[in-house]
């Protein structure tokens, strides 16, 4: 059978990525900041969360939160995600999350944004693990020049019965189709 089991309740591991923000504002100049935590949990399992925080003296700052959480039966949730400040104000931000159950079926999620003065990133992609050991994993991405407003949308998938493929697409500003270089 080709299924993916369903999770328990992950809101423990994932309060965690909600304080990069707030992280991030706390942290003072050219400093490091960070704190980690495991303690047992309700599920009879266990909850580590880290935060970290920097900043650089030039003004660039990072802060990344992650969170894991077992309950004692064989299942897991993970959860991270990651913010970047460049000095010149480029932004990248990263969130991804992963489920493993007992029964050996996976799922992982993710997703990234990034943007300076040359053009702006979206990515986002998923892959899942069955049961029965079948993996099927996709990602979408959308690359877009500040300059021209020129863009590529590009899509990978993968399956473990057919393989793998991959397309691109090219737009220009106006959003009609162009030819990739």
């Amino acid at each position: 059978m080709n299924t993916v089991s369903p999770h328990w309740p992950r809101s423990t591991a994932l309060a965690a990525l909600l304080l990069v923000p707030s992280l991030l504002a706390a942290i003072p100049a050219a400093r490091a900041e960070g704190r980690r935590v495991v303690r047992p949990n309700a599920e009879g399992g266990t909850t580590a969360t880290r935060l970290v925080g920097r900043q650089g003296p030039e003004g660039g700052r990072f802060g990344a939160a992650r969170g894991v959480a077992t309950d004692g039966q064989g299942n897991a949730v993970a959860g991270s995600t990651s913010r970047l400040q460049g000095p010149a104000g480029g932004l990248a931000q990263r969130a991804g999350s992963t489920q493993v159950s007992a029964d050996g079926s996976a799922r992982h999620q993710s997703a990234l944004t990034a943007s300076n003065a040359r053009g702006s990133l979206q990515s986002s992609g998923s892959a899942t693990r069955s049961t029965d050991g079948t993996v099927d994993a996709s990602r979408s991405s959308t690359a877009t020049s500040a300059a021209t407003g020129n863009s590529v949308q590009s899509t990978t998938q993968y399956s473990s019965g057919t393989g793998m493929t991959h397309s691109a697409t090219c737009y220009d500003a106006s959003g009609a189709t162009i030819a990739c270089r």
